[in-house]
């Protein structure tokens, strides 16, 4: 029985992810304290393995954009979109394997709105850097993989669209001058913003009526112009015909955390002996981690032999606490400037609707597996009690079964990978000044009222007419 326990505690430890490192990042993060949170992600990659390598390029693309440092993040995040585009074909081998035993012995793929997320912070580093060409590259590839994925999208109301992505690369064309395509993005985000309100759980942005109506003006898109007027009588905006003398600043604010999966077990009965022992063992059985929990049900379900485990994986949200960024402008002589973030994405509500477009699949998969992890293990049974002699018949059964059927079970793993360094919330907050020398204030606001007791300041030269972007990361 020993023998027996320890092999399924080692088929266990070749299961799964860890996702230790996670807390450590937050905690860094949470001290404002991004390299240290990069430099944990860095120890980590070993962790990640071959099958992961997507995953950590991304988490690491990410922390390396927090810590400020943007070109080796677009290293990162540039291996990963290679890898997003090699991912598409798959061995038959690695599929087998999987189907035998569980997903996360596939490679991780990653979900569509994370490989848009992929070119987004790549077109956010290189904004940050000040180089908005090459951003606006990045945004004709926002625009291209969107396309792509709206022409072949299954699901007609799932995620097969980006507000946020759209209407950032509306924001990096207005900011080089390409006032129509900027048009043309920011029309889409609005229509965007629209038709998936009731799943994003992102209202209309404010700024992005006033967006419309100064694209408009500066277009001389009269008819269009005179429209949007009329829908949004209420909605101040800045002329692009006003002063030359203007720059602007664009605030990215990143809030809280992404959400998490975790692993969901469905033991199913087929036998009225089986049943009475699941509700038993839900009762009884008491175990100090999952792994524990996991060796025990094995050992159980395997010398019953009479119980077919099903795992899934199940989002656990981790929603922010901050409700805007309140920003001040404070030049060297008059008055500050002050302007609010609104919110422009809502990564809890992505990853809630990518995993309930694909929990049908998953779920006929994973019955599908635990079907014929269930036949094989049956036959195997079968097979060594007619190999011996028939006096050994019923303890060489009971041995091969309890092997059989508890890695089965053992075996059964739900896929709960995901990017979990990507925000909960992203808030956009641009503001118009006259050019000249300033001191920033972004300070976080809480949904329960009060700011955080610390906010980032930042030093700024604003030249006319060109637009310089702020990036800020609050865990809360």
């Amino acid at each position: 029985m020993r023998v027996v326990f320890l092999g399924l505690l080692w088929t266990l430890s070749g299961c799964g992810f860890s996702a230790n490192h996670y807390l450590l990042i937050d905690q860094s993060l949470l001290a404002n304290d991004p390299r240290r949170a990069d430099a944990i992600m860095a120890q980590a990659e070993s962790e990640y393995g071959s099958r992961n390598r997507l995953l950590y390029d991304m988490d690491r693309g990410m922390t390396l954009h927090l810590a400020g440092d943007y070109a080796q993040s677009n290293s990162l995040l540039e291996q990963a979109s290679l890898e997003v585009e090699r991912l598409y074909t798959r061995t038959i081998r690695t599929e087998t394997a999987a189907f035998l035993t569980n997903d996360t012995m596939l490679p991780y793929e990653g979900d569509p709105y994370e490989h848009v997320m992929i070119n987004v912070v790549k077109a956010l580093n290189y904004a940050a850097m000040g180089q908005l060409m090459e951003a606006v590259v990045e945004a004709r590839q926002i625009d291209h993989r969107l396309n792509v994925l709206s022409d072949s999208a299954k699901e007609k109301d799932g995620y097969r669209e980006d507000a946020f992505a759209r209407y950032l690369t509306g924001v990096l064309y207005e900011a080089t001058g390409d006032l129509n395509n900027a048009f043309i993005a920011y029309r889409k985000a609005y229509d965007i913003y629209e038709s998936t309100r009731a799943w994003a759980r992102t209202p209309m942005p404010p700024m992005l009526r006033a967006d419309l109506l100064r694209t408009t003006d500066a277009l001389h898109m009269t008819a269009e112009f005179e429209e949007y007027r009329r829908q949004f009588p209420d909605t101040g905006w800045v002329s692009l015909q006003g002063p030359s003398d203007l720059a602007q600043v664009v605030v990215i604010g990143y809030n809280g955390r992404a959400p998490r999966k975790e692993e969901v077990h469905l033991d199913i009965p087929i036998s009225l002996s089986a049943l009475q022992l699941v509700l038993l063992n839900r009762g009884v059985i008491h175990a100090s981690n999952r792994q524990e929990r996991r060796v025990a049900d094995s050992v159980l379900y395997g010398l019953n032999g009479r119980v077919v485990r099903v795992a899934l994986p199940r989002l656990v949200p981790q929603k922010t606490q901050v409700s805007h960024e309140s920003i001040t402008l404070v030049p060297r002589n008059g008055e500050p400037i002050t302007g609010q973030s609104q919110l422009m994405y809502n990564g809890t509500a992505l990853a809630e609707k990518s995993l309930s477009d694909r929990m049908p699949g998953i779920t006929t998969k994973a019955l599908a597996r635990a079907a014929v992890k269930f036949t094989a293990a049956e036959a195997a049974t079968r097979g060594s009690q007619h190999a011996v002699n028939k006096g050994d018949a019923a303890w060489v059964g009971l041995l091969v079964g309890l092997l059989t059927h508890g890695l089965a079970v053992a075996s059964e793993v739900a896929d709960t990978r995901s990017w979990r360094t990507l925000p909960d919330e992203i808030q956009i907050s641009r503001l118009w000044v006259p050019a000249g020398e300033y001191e920033s204030r972004i300070q976080p606001v809480l949904r329960h009222g009060g700011a955080l007791q610390a906010g980032v300041s930042h030093p700024l030269v604003l030249r006319a007419g060109h637009t310089v972007f702020l990036i800020e990361r609050v865990v809360l």
